[in-house]
């Protein structure tokens, strides 16, 4: 096999300070790499796979062990950034299916979820969700689900891109909590966008009063006939809702279609979950923007963990990375660096990045230089007529008002951009931190903590 690219002058680059970090993030820039996927039994097809065909899905990558659908028009037709006009403008449904639904339920249901998040499960009231961290005993990000409480004992955990539901049974593997931890055949999808709940009132009628429904508030209902919870929430910064199907490889269809044909009056489009979107929300993605290596802190999720023995998470017990995180927060409070690399929001120069970016691309001191960072998470930003994205640096101890890590704002660097999105090839353009997120959301406390 050929390829135009002679791949052998690649350089894994040394600069970037990766010591905390068993094994470092590959910063060899490839760019796209002109492979085939392989579609195998392997991996798994989520009940909602063939109905994403149907609705033009032409790309797809693997998430959650589950084929995840990344694209429905086409560049010449205008890409990514058409999705964008219906997210922003009119209203959009997602096959999420990849984020698998682990529940927990027994008379130890709360005990044991409180044991795993680092926020406190007893404060989450039954038919309420909210956006949770899992950590390690080093501290590290293992998950950051939606948390769903159905019952006082019964919890879903709606997981973003690593296996939880393993490691679940293996932290209960000894029984000592009353309860039983399993995937269940429940696949959700995301109605997000301006129009959202008019199609959701279309949808379920007088079934639920979304008026009246709070952000992450759950309720039940029917649609297209089978059974489904809905949540006010979702991976974007515009209005939405996740409606989570029971019985899913038996009913995808019904519900699936039941909602295309609601969507039409308001010009429903099936699109691939809106990362332009999400970016500009300061939402994160597991993986991309954060890792089992990374903690808390230094991807800007240290609001999920108490630094002062104060607030939300004061009374609350022992539970997994506790030790660690305590030990993190009391160095930063002290003034010192417990890692090497924080989390930053940057605005920087070139053209506009409309695309998923294949490399993490290399950030360098505004002198110039050898590379210190990396980019996750670029885009481009039509409304600021700008490009953006998140991204590690060099952690300066900058603490904002309420003693959390951030980036000091203002601070200039120059980002590496592949000549496709470079105004001189080879030349860096400058990039300078802003604080995230980047655009108002609909939903301000997206990402953040909301009480009761």
């Amino acid at each position: 096999m050929s390829n135009e690219f002679d791949y052998t002058k690649l350089k894994h680059v040394t600069s970037v300070d990766q010591s905390d970090r068993a094994v470092p993030y590959n910063l060899r820039q490839s760019g796209p790499t002109k492979v085939e996927m392989l579609i195998s039994t392997r991996v798994r097809k989520s009940p909602y796979w063939h109905l994403s065909m149907q609705a033009g899905c032409w790309r797809a990558t693997v998430y959650n062990r589950i084929y995840h659908p990344r694209g429905y028009v086409k560049p010449e037709d205008g890409g990514a950034m058409v999705e964008y006009d219906a997210i922003v403008n009119h209203v959009t449904m997602w096959n999420v299916a990849v984020e698998r639904q682990i529940r927990v339920k027994g008379p130890d249901a709360e005990k044991f979820t409180d044991y795993v998040i680092t926020r406190d499960a007893t404060k989450i009231s039954p038919m309420r969700a909210r956006y949770v961290i899992l950590c390690n005993a080093y501290g590290g990000v293992l998950n950051d689900p939606i948390l769903l409480r159905i019952a006082e004992d019964e919890f879903w955990f709606s997981l973003s891109d690593s296996d939880i539901g393993m490691y679940l049974q293996g932290v209960n593997a000894d029984g000592r909590f009353d309860c039983k931890i399993e995937e269940i055949d429940v696949s959700p999808v995301q109605i997000q966008g301006p129009k959202a709940k008019a199609l959701m009132k279309d949808l379920c009628g007088d079934q639920v009063d979304f008026d009246n429904m709070p952000f992450y508030g759950l309720a039940e209902a029917k649609i297209g006939g089978r059974s489904c919870v809905i949540s006010q929430s979702g991976f974007s910064g515009e209005a939405g809702y996740e409606i989570y199907l029971r019985d899913s490889t038996l009913y995808a269809d019904d519900m699936w279609n039941a909602v295309l044909e609601a969507g039409k009056k308001h010009s429903l489009m099936v699109i691939a979950p809106a990362h332009h979107r999400r970016i500009q929300a300061g939402i994160l993605s597991w993986g991309q923007d954060m890792d089992q290596q990374h903690n808390p802190f230094q991807c800007n999720l240290g609001y999920q963990v108490s630094l002062s023995g104060k607030g939300e998470w004061a009374k609350k017990g022992d539970y997994v990375g506790k030790a660690a995180l305590e030990k993190m927060g009391a160095e930063l409070k002290d003034g010192k660096k417990p890692y090497k690399l924080q989390l930053v929001g940057l605005e920087l120069g070139g053209k506009p990045i409309e695309e998923y970016a294949p490399d993490f691309w290399l950030v360098s001191p505004e002198s110039g230089g050898d590379p210190v960072g990396f980019i996750t998470s670029p885009w481009y930003h039509p409304e600021k007529k700008q490009n953006i994205a998140m991204g590690y640096v060099p952690f300066d101890g900058t603490l904002n008002a309420n003693g959390f890590p951030k980036g000091k704002v203002g601070t200039k660097f120059k980002v590496h951009l592949p000549e496709k999105y470079s105004n001189t090839p080879g030349t860096p353009v400058d990039a300078i931190v802003v604080d995230i997120p980047f655009k108002e959301s609909f939903n301000a406390n997206t990402r953040e903590v909301v009480k009761g």
